[in-house]
């Protein structure tokens, strides 16, 4: 089975962009026709943030295009990559400070990445930090498809945590998604989008690990297939000051600044993901 999916990723890997991403985009449509559980979550978490049926709609064919343009990402030649934002990557690296990159479920977020460590990974080397699949087969492939110059991939353990703070502290970067619900005890209740989720504590945690500056990126995926616009935005401008000491106000406007990101394009986020869920075995979600 491991050699019989290596070998679709890799024949895939070879197809050109935009194909991959109208391959995806019925496969998105797909789903969504055959899954009414995935149909009443997009459209219950995209009504609470205000976003309409259209741009709802919208993300459907995204959602599928972010699963086949894996191959590609993983195994293929480099992806096309524009950036906006770079001069905020350089001007926290002349300063010599460790960068931590916030990155919501939106547009690819592959591709923030892989764009980082082609551009800046030489000289100053980028962390993610990543759940292991249960599947050993799959282990294997996604571990080695991410791990390239530049860029190492740390698991969510404490090993891993511990690996990330010793990258932030040697003046690198480190980049996660802290709109992924954590394991019960990793995090607080926060608003996310008027309505309480599981924060993850990691991200204010990782924050204070000595010089370390908040950038926020996510990766546009342009149309027909043309590749990704990589977005980055500081964080102390988006939030109007730097990140709070307190855990629960620290969540709060990480939240806050994941959802100005995901105002960007709302069309391009994967609104089906269980984001309100509660961890198992934690308290009662508030009201």
């Amino acid at each position: 089975m491991a050699l019989l999916i290596h070998s679709l990723f890799r024949a895939l890997s070879w197809l050109p962009l935009p194909f991959l991403h109208a391959l995806g985009w019925v496969l998105g449509w797909l789903s969504f026709l055959l899954s009414g559980r995935y149909r009443r979550r997009l459209f219950a978490h995209a009504q609470q943030a205000g976003v309409s049926r259209r741009l709802a709609m919208a993300s459907v064919g995204e959602s599928g295009k972010l699963v086949a343009e894996l191959p590609r990402l993983w195994l293929g030649r480099p992806a096309p990559v524009v950036w906006s934002g770079a001069e905020h990557i350089e001007a926290t690296q002349s300063q010599g400070a460790g960068v931590l990159f916030l990155t919501p479920h939106l547009g690819c977020f592959e591709i923030t990445a892989q764009a980082y460590a082609q551009r800046f990974g030489a000289a100053h080397p980028m962390t993610v930090l990543f759940r292991p699949a249960r599947k050993r087969w799959l282990r294997d492939l996604v571990a080695g498809a991410r791990e390239r110059p530049g860029l190492f991939a740390a698991p969510t353990t404490l090993a891993g945590v511990k690996q990330l703070i010793k990258a932030l502290k040697a003046g690198q970067a480190v980049g996660l998604l802290p709109d992924q619900v954590p394991p019960d005890g990793q995090g607080v209740w926060a608003p996310f989008f008027g309505r309480e989720a599981y924060t993850m504590t990691l991200s204010a945690r990782l924050a204070q690990a000595g010089r370390v500056q908040i950038l926020l990126s996510w990766g546009e995926r342009l149309a027909w297939g043309r590749g990704y616009r990589v977005h980055v935005r500081p964080f102390d401008a988006v939030n109007g000051g730097p990140l709070s000491n307190d855990p629960l106000e620290a969540a709060a406007q990480i939240n806050r600044a994941m959802e100005s990101l995901v105002r960007e394009c709302p069309a391009q986020y994967l609104w089906s993901y269980d984001r309100y869920k509660a961890p198992r075995g934690s308290a009662p979600r508030p009201r």
